[in-house]
């Protein structure tokens, strides 16, 4: 199959977002997937766990901070997301152009978000004894 043949046999959506290349070995595709939805489980972690925050820690936590870190996490986990999504089309199309992988954006934002909701809970929980 030459390469306009295999351009041809692909989708409008899949022309669309991934334009031009190489179709790369589909156990590569697959791991890509695979690993934009272990993101998309993170994400989704975060978001339960601010909104969970938010409904059950009244007693513990001051409404307005309560509320300022529900919607941190809440932030964290929309932003996991559309890094998720961004980032497995990045990995795709570098498959497909044989270029190198991209850096990891996603990996430093879910440390620095993490370390700072994790500070921000522990200063509470010392200062609240």
């Amino acid at each position: 199959m030459t390469p306009g043949e295999e351009e041809a046999d692909r989708g409008y959506l899949a022309k669309l977002v991934l334009p031009g290349g190489k179709e790369p070995d589909p156990r590569f595709t697959l791991a890509n997937e695979r690993t934009f939805l272990a993101w998309i489980r993170t994400s989704l972690a975060f978001l339960a766990g601010g909104i969970a925050l938010e409904v059950f820690a009244s007693p513990a936590f001051p409404g307005s901070l309560r509320t300022g870190i529900s919607l941190l996490l809440i932030i964290m986990g929309i932003l996991i997301s559309a890094g998720a999504a961004l980032r497995w089309r990045l990995i795709e199309s570098s498959m497909r152009h044989n270029k190198p992988l991209p850096l990891p954006l996603l990996i430093p934002l879910l440390g620095l978000g993490g370390a700072i909701a994790a500070t921000i809970v522990a200063v509470l929980i010392a200062t609240s004894s």
